[in-house]
């Protein structure tokens, strides 16, 4: 794909300096493309380590990387801050929104503007975006979580789930295909609630409902995490309960579930590189900046997106990272 941008720097690139006879051509530098990752929220070490991916891919690509992010997880003031990139006149957004939904008609506003857009955790945008990029298919991911909690609660019990909040497509994805998996497979597993508990990736706000189901359902058997938050806080209270007969499963982090992993207060941890994901997202709209394909098997020189798959606008690593007690350490983020 040829982007107005990309024309416009290779334009750049010839400019003569003087037309008086023997006065010597001075060449205009090549153009240092503005790259923006727009991340769902700040002081999440899920998206600080994204923002060393975006960092990272800035240094050796030689282009202006960087990620921005509201204080709070708001899609409103997200939207705000893609506004801001497009009367800036940057080059690429990469976001990774809150609500893709409301996203949706800003993305558009940025892409009539001639910005390339990278989408992350967010397939249903790929019409909008120039491409969504996903560590994994998110259905396989859902199904593989929940399918880690099954075996944890040894296929029977009461359990909950945690998502950062229903408007979270990633997150719901994952819960709806875990869902369909334990009840295909796993007959006498127990989903006591009528929705997943929101906790909007805040980690107060995980722990305080965790406590009030454990309080409710004495006899819950499982809680599963679709949240690093909700996770760890999930983690933490029945830690603090000595409750190791009650599996915690889910997404999770090295560096913040590594210690329940090692405790036995968590059973398995399941992520993708963060850092990685936005390296790959920032180096897919590098390539449509160049005026190159974007194509199956290609290599996005990250672990996991060697050789990705494309369907329907949607780039496919193979990202999975399953962490235990007995390898979370060899992970160092």
């Amino acid at each position: 794909m040829i982007t107005r941008r990309r024309l416009l720097g290779s334009a750049a690139l010839l400019t003569a300096g003087a037309a008086l006879p023997g006065a010597s051509k001075v060449w205009a530098q090549p153009k240092k493309f503005e790259i923006v990752m727009c991340a769902k929220q700040e002081g999440i070490s899920w998206f600080d380590d994204m923002r060393t991916g975006v960092e990272d891919f800035a240094k050796d690509f030689g282009v202006n990387a960087y990620q921005i992010a509201p204080e709070t997880g708001d899609p409103a003031k997200q939207a705000q801050m893609v506004e801001s990139l497009i009367a800036k006149n940057v080059d690429a957004i990469l976001v990774v929104p809150n609500d893709p939904k409301s996203m949706e008609p800003v993305l558009q506003k940025a892409k009539d503007a001639g910005i390339v857009i990278v989408s992350h955790e967010a397939k249903s945008l790929a019409g909008t975006a120039d491409y969504d990029v996903e560590a994994f298919k998110n259905e396989d991911f859902g199904a593989l979580m929940f399918d880690k909690l099954a075996k944890a609660m040894n296929g029977e019990g009461k359990f909950v789930a945690i998502v950062g909040a229903l408007t979270m497509e990633t997150h719901m994805q994952w819960f709806n295909a875990g869902m369909e998996h334990i009840k295909a497979d796993y007959p006498e597993m127990e989903f006591v609630l009528s929705e997943p508990i929101e906790d909007n990736n805040d980690e107060k706000t995980a722990l305080d409902k965790v406590n009030e189901v454990l309080k409710r359902y004495p006899d819950l058997k499982g809680i599963v995490g679709c949240s690093v938050s909700g996770t760890s806080m999930a983690a933490l209270a029945v830690e603090k309960l000595r409750r190791k007969d009650i599996a915690v499963v889910g997404l999770g982090l090295p560096s913040i579930n590594g210690p329940y992993l090692e405790d036995g207060y968590q059973n398995v941890a399941l992520c993708w590189r963060p850092a990685d994901a936005g390296y790959a997202s920032a180096f897919v709209a590098y390539k449509l900046l160049n005026g190159e394909t974007v194509e199956a098997g290609m290599d996005l020189k990250r672990p996991g997106y060697d050789s990705v798959t494309i369907e329907d606008g949607v780039v496919y690593g193979d990202a999975t990272l399953i962490l235990t007690a007995e390898n979370w350490k060899d992970y160092k983020f």
